[in-house]
């Protein structure tokens, strides 16, 4: 009613001064309608949204390290209905993060993550215990990979023999800098990649296989490879001599996956534009093409008063870029509850507000290409010394759109 008696006088009004007033008001009125209608419980839900929570190599070592198999099993049944009774149905689970294994590999040693020392078997299978909570209780779980990171760091004392890498020391096909990393160009890297996803859908009922945002490394891995393929190709950059390295990759693993039935999706950096001067990962091609991707899984960690990359906008650069594959975007849980530095102007979003989760996944689900949306992750959801106020808050308005 406001607005009608607002609207009425505008347009008797011969003022332009009252006018730009009255337009001012209307629009701040329009609004907070639009905010209220965000906030409503009954929100439509697709009848088969994937809801995922990110389950990585850092919540395994804190909950299962050092663990007979008989507690570990505990823990990782308390993990899935944790996930389970907050309305999720997707595990998206590190299964390798360091050129490594979390399952029976013939490929990669066990990660040291659980055992201490690579190559140890913590004496059980980990996907194979999450698989069979996952789907006792009808939830996909996808296998999380890490394809080119070997090391965080520049130590390899502790690479053990059995370690893939471990033979390409001293050579450019493994490059050292302030982590160590394989080389992408090198055709013996894509094809340990391949076989590695080949052994994982053959030999277990994952739901998909994920890539996540890590591609090429900062510096000159690929310089040989590069001055070797211009000798043919003088007229290649160097830019879309990687993005070629990665699409053929990409492509490759699709292959293998479609082949075995299992999905495959990546996780690429939220800004568009580092997909393509940092890590050279293709998104518009993987986007608009068929043979690539079945989802795009952006990592849209942004609040809505980002100065530099609001939610928003973002979230269109992504429907805009997404034809011909499903979208499910990832959301910054982590965030909830502290400063984020790089929003600059809007650096204490997080922390004054306690429904930003919540209104991201309704303005997510308009998406043309919707598939669901997947937090970003366990611990900052159900780890009880990570919880705050806010936290807690946000989860409460968060199931509010979940049921």
């Amino acid at each position: 009613m406001t607005i009608f008696f607002l609207f009425l006088w505008y347009f008797f009004s011969g003022d332009t001064m009252k006018k730009e007033i009255v337009l001012l008001l209307l629009f701040m009125c329009s609004c907070f309608f639009v905010i209220s209608f965000l906030t409503e419980e009954d929100t439509i839900v697709l009848e088969k949204e994937d809801r995922g929570i990110f389950v990585s190599y850092i919540e395994l070592g804190n909950y299962l390290r050092y663990k007979d198999k008989k507690e570990a099993k505990e823990v990782i049944q308390s993990m899935v209905s944790n996930i389970d009774d907050a309305g999720f149905n997707m595990v998206l689970l590190q299964v390798r993060t360091f050129s490594d294994a979390f399952y029976s590999s013939d490929i990669y040693p066990w990660s040291a993550v659980i055992s201490g020392e690579e190559g140890v078997s913590p004496g059980y299978d980990i996907l194979k215990v999450f698989l069979n909570y996952c789907h006792k209780k009808d939830m996909k779980l996808f296998a999380w990979i890490n394809p080119y990171r070997i090391r965080g760091d520049s130590d390899v004392s502790d690479l053990s023999v059995d370690n893939p890498a471990y033979s390409y020391l001293g050579t450019d096909t493994v490059f050292v800098s302030s982590g160590v990393y394989y080389n992408p160009a090198k055709e013996e890297v894509k094809q340990l990649i391949v076989d590695g996803v080949l052994e994982l859908v053959s030999n277990y009922d994952v739901d998909g296989v994920l890539f996540d945002d890590y591609f090429y490394p900062s510096g000159d891995v690929d310089a040989v490879d590069f001055q070797n393929y211009q000798e043919e190709n003088p007229d290649t950059s160097i830019e879309e001599f990687r993005l070629m390295q990665v699409n053929d990759l990409i492509e490759r693993v699709y292959k293998v996956c479609h082949k075995h039935d299992v999905l495959f999706a990546v996780s690429p950096d939220g800004n568009i534009d580092n997909n393509y001067q940092k890590h050279y990962a293709d998104v518009k091609k993987w986007g608009s093409s068929d043979g690539y991707v079945d989802y795009l899984m952006p990592q849209i960690y942004y609040g809505f008063y980002n100065e530099t990359k609001a939610f928003v906008s973002v979230l269109d650069e992504w429907e805009n870029l997404a034809s011909k594959v499903e979208l499910l975007p990832v959301l910054a849980f982590y965030k909830v509850g502290a400063v984020d530095t790089f929003a600059k102007s809007g650096s204490e979003e997080w922390m004054n507000h306690d429904d930003i989760i919540m209104r991201e996944i309704i303005l997510t689900r308009n998406l043309k290409q919707y598939q669901g949306f997947s937090l970003f992750r366990y611990d900052y959801l159900f780890n009880p010394e990570l919880e705050t106020e806010t936290t807690m808050s946000e989860i409460t308005n968060m199931k509010k759109v979940l049921k």
